[in-house]
């Protein structure tokens, strides 16, 4: 299996996690303005580690 490969995976999963985290805050936040903040950064970063694995997955190619 390719290195990056399984960087793509290994980002793929983090940013899922990240989602996640982020889906759990919303629904525990009370609207302070550290629950907010705390919501975008972990929801922005989840997206970006998310959207970079895919993206190394898809565009590499397998080579045996």
């Amino acid at each position: 299996m390719n290195l990056k490969r399984i960087f793509g995976a290994v980002l793929t999963t983090l940013g899922i996690g990240a989602l996640i985290y982020a889906a759990v805050i919303f629904s525990n936040t009370g609207g302070g303005n550290q629950d907010i903040k705390s919501l975008i950064i972990y929801a922005v970063l989840g997206l970006v580690f998310f959207s970079s694995g895919i993206s190394l997955i898809r565009t590499t190619k397998d080579e045996s």
